[in-house]
């Protein structure tokens, strides 16, 4: 990715995944980096991070996407990851 927002090194939650963005009036499909951080020092909160390559995009300028989520909102979110994870593993054993 050119012109990256976000940092993306060997630590980075998941760094090419395919994404999607849609608007009024368009939807285009390109590579995306997800990440999950927390402070190093006295954590106070989680940041989930996700950019879209801007290279494969015509129709969005360059940016990252970040949500600031309390302990209890992450854990949250992991239970609904979860219970769709584990939905689509019983779709796909069937």
């Amino acid at each position: 990715m050119v012109d990256r927002i976000m940092k993306v090194n060997a630590y980075t939650t998941f760094d090419l995944l395919d994404g999607e963005v849609e608007g009024h009036g368009f939807e285009e499909e390109a590579l995306a980096v997800l990440n999950v951080t927390a402070p190093r020092k006295n954590p106070d909160h989680i940041t989930l991070q996700l950019e879209m390559d801007n290279t494969q995009l015509e129709s969005v300028t360059p940016h990252a996407d970040t949500v600031t989520l309390s302990a209890e909102q992450a854990r949250e979110l992991a239970a609904e990851l979860e219970t769709y994870a584990e939905k689509v593993e019983s779709a796909q054993s069937e």
